[in-house]
């Protein structure tokens, strides 16, 4: 099979995460498979996943991508081409492909972005989406837009979500202790998770926290993402209280979440929601916004708060950090939700997407 591997210049992120974790599945379920993975310049080979060569992505932007791989792709005659970025070449790649669509918040809000990006918007993305055989989605979210936005049939899409390493899970005090005191947290703060962008909404958050009575510490986890400056700008006014942490090692990311009383995701839109899943597979309560595909994930294991409204997400805030028994409750339902994603259920159903293709 040959694979896109573009998400993986960008490894902490979504498609970067979503990438690694479902070759490496993927590989296990069949070990009897061979990928061929392309890397884009400048991306670092990953642990390589079982079954998978990694190539180089001829480095032209436009001609190599479009024109010179797909024609790569076509002399190797894989079985099928799968696009975890969610697009495929212009060209034919010369066999059946599978793409995954995460979200398509650029076409609700374009303001939510960098620049333009109209080849992307207008060409890539709809002529992906018009010529892959099966289109995975990875939530009931994402594949509604896929079907209201582009007028695909339900019959074209497999619905798949994304699972949760086992690497977020409870952890003991003694190792919790040893981390709060190497990583200098606070005894109780609230945890914001992602890339600090117009999308995340992360002013809701600045608000709701400015107005709590018994403020505990907010830390933010991210990098600066874009149009981020007056966010940067209300962070300085707001003052001591709020600490932001970029480039945390990813292996220290299951501890901060431990460490958090709540984690508190007040995104206009996801199409998924890691944050969320890896806080509740740690036993931390959730808070998050009511759009997109954000109730869908947490359910009834987290509290759901409108996006708009910073005195409902103050009020939120109080009763987790405040009341004991409501945080145990959550952190139960969390773990129990928690539990129903996996990598290796999604690799199964990813398998069966492929398969659909071929046949």
């Amino acid at each position: 099979m040959a694979v896109d591997g573009s998400g993986l210049k960008r490894p902490r992120a979504g498609i970067g995460i979503y990438t690694k974790e479902i070759l490496h599945a993927m590989g296990v379920e069949r070990p009897d498979c061979r990928f061929t993975v392309y890397l884009p310049p400048g991306a670092q080979q990953p642990d390589p996943a079982p079954g998978a060569a990694y190539r180089p992505l001829p480095g032209a932007r436009f001609i190599g991508r479009h024109v010179q791989w797909p024609a790569r792709i076509r002399r190797l005659r894989p079985d099928a081409y799968f696009g975890p970025a969610g697009s495929m070449p212009l060209r034919s790649v010369g066999c059946p492909a599978v793409i995954t669509i995460h979200d398509l918040a650029i076409y609700y809000n374009s303001s939510w972005f960098p620049g333009r990006q109209p080849l992307s918007t207008r060409v890539v993305v709809p002529r992906s989406l018009a010529h892959a055989d099966v289109i995975v989605a990875v939530s009931n979210n994402t594949a509604r837009d896929i079907e209201d936005l582009f007028g695909v049939p339900p019959s074209r899409i497999e619905v798949v979500p994304h699972g949760v390493s086992s690497r977020f899970r409870p952890m003991g005090g003694e190792d919790l202790a040893i981390a709060r005191a190497r990583l200098n947290l606070p005894e109780r703060f609230i945890l914001f998770v992602g890339t600090v962008e117009p999308r995340k909404n992360l002013v809701t958050l600045l608000d709701a926290w400015a107005m709590l009575r018994d403020r505990p510490d907010l830390v933010i986890v991210g990098a600066w993402g874009w149009l981020y400056e007056a966010i940067q700008e209300r962070i300085r006014r707001l003052g001591p209280g709020i600490r932001h942490i970029e480039g945390l090692d990813p292996a220290d990311l299951p501890a901060v979440y431990n460490l958090a009383r709540v984690l508190a995701h007040p995104a206009w839109y996801e199409g998924f929601g890691f944050p969320p899943l890896e806080a509740m597979a740690c036993g931390t309560p959730v808070v998050v916004s009511d759009r997109s595909s954000l109730p869908e994930l947490v359910a009834d294991a987290g509290l759901i708060v409108p996006a708009d409204d910073p005195e409902a997400w103050r009020k939120a805030l109080e009763m987790v950090v405040g009341d004991p028994d409501l945080a145990a409750s959550l952190k139960r339902r969390g773990i129990l939700r928690a539990a129903q994603f996996s990598w290796s259920r999604s690799a199964d159903l990813t398998w069966r997407a492929v398969e659909r293709a071929i046949a």
